[in-house]
């Protein structure tokens, strides 16, 4: 090896290590660094030769469900190679989770993240897969819940509920679409907020849950926006408060419960795609730029928002932040609350 001085004389290698005993260890760390970084900027260079398997952890037909078909040939497209979805329900999404955890880190698995990989760590003392194994790449956008009652119950705001359940305590009921789901907890968040007792009924299914209040049977709910949005502006309920900081674009003339004095309240059914943790960094810096490129596309704006979706990207570092927050939350609600679910 030959090496030039600040001056661009030529020093033999004993030259050189003598000036510099430290240059020939720091060249052979280089060395040494390269190679190990070689095998994964090889895969990087020759990804995608196949098509993506994208794994959503629930059944066709659902939000998540929706928003990863909406996605899907638009990444296509970016990446050059198909984009197979792979539903795969069960255990409130966790199967699926634990599919992709699983899965090779080499880029050709995705899931398409949502809720329940922040909310299960707080709910289930055993699942299948450890949520270090899942590494966030990109967040596209959030779905508000919405606080919703009948409009014959006499509850025509948040302070009226508020007033009526302090008022008559335990008498007072919530459905839900089941145990441990994000509209059960975002009304144990409620009560955990205002100091509040409402009982809570699991239904099978949000639809059910929205029927019985529409038949006066139960007192208040939350519910996903884009599933009850057309109820909301027939009348058929009434939406008291959105659970995001914004106020939805679908439903401007409804405040946030942080506008009404709940200032920690910022609930979403929010939607991104993570892969399996060891992924080289490489691809999913693709994955993410992929992601970012398709979010300005119109066709996929316009299809999200009128869905109710509010659409903000975040990168892969973000959303893990944001990830990270989500869990925080979710634990203190479950642990206020009581909630285990094995």
């Amino acid at each position: 090896m030959r090496l030039f001085n600040p001056e661009g004389q030529m020093q033999s290698d004993a030259q050189a290590d003598a000036k510099s005993p430290d240059l020939t260890r720091r060249q052979t760390l280089l060395v040494a660094g390269l190679a190990l970084a070689a095998p994964g900027l090889a895969l990087a260079q020759s990804w995608p030769s196949k098509p993506i398997r994208l794994v959503v952890p629930f059944p066709p037909g659902g939000l998540i469900d929706i928003m990863a078909r909406l996605v899907a040939p638009k990444l296509a497209q970016e990446l050059g190679q198909p984009v197979v979805i792979d539903n795969k329900p069960g255990a409130g999404g966790n199967l699926g989770a634990a599919e992709v955890a699983r899965a090779p880190a080499d880029g050709y698995a995705l899931l398409m993240a949502s809720p329940p990989l922040t909310i299960s760590p707080a709910l289930y003392a055993s699942m299948p897969y450890k949520p270090e194994q899942i590494a966030p790449v990109g967040l596209v956008g959030r779905v508000p819940n919405v606080l919703l009652v009948n409009p014959k119950s006499g509850i025509n705001s948040v302070a009226d509920l508020i007033a009526r359940a302090k008022r008559e305590p335990a008498r007072m009921n919530y459905a839900s679409n089941g145990n441990g789901t994000s509209l059960h907890l975002s009304a144990e968040l409620l009560k955990s907020s205002t100091g509040t007792f409402i009982t809570h009924i699991p239904y099978r299914g949000a639809a059910a849950a929205v029927t019985a209040l529409m038949a006066g049977e139960i007192d208040m709910m939350f519910e996903n926006l884009p599933s009850v949005l057309g109820q909301i502006q027939g009348g058929a309920v009434k939406a008291l408060a959105v659970t995001t900081r914004q106020r939805s674009k679908a439903l401007p003339a409804v405040a946030t419960l942080v506008e009404l004095g709940l200032p920690d309240f910022d609930v979403s059914a929010w939607y991104g795609l993570a892969a399996p943790a060891g992924t080289p960094a490489a691809l999913v810096a693709s994955v993410e730029q992929a992601l970012q490129k398709l979010m300005r596309d119109p066709e996929i704006i316009k299809a999200m928002e009128s869905r109710g979706a509010d659409l903000g990207f975040l990168g892969a570092a973000a959303m893990g932040s944001f990830m990270a927050a989500d869990a925080a939350k979710w634990k203190r609600v479950a642990e206020f609350a009581k909630i285990t679910l094995g």
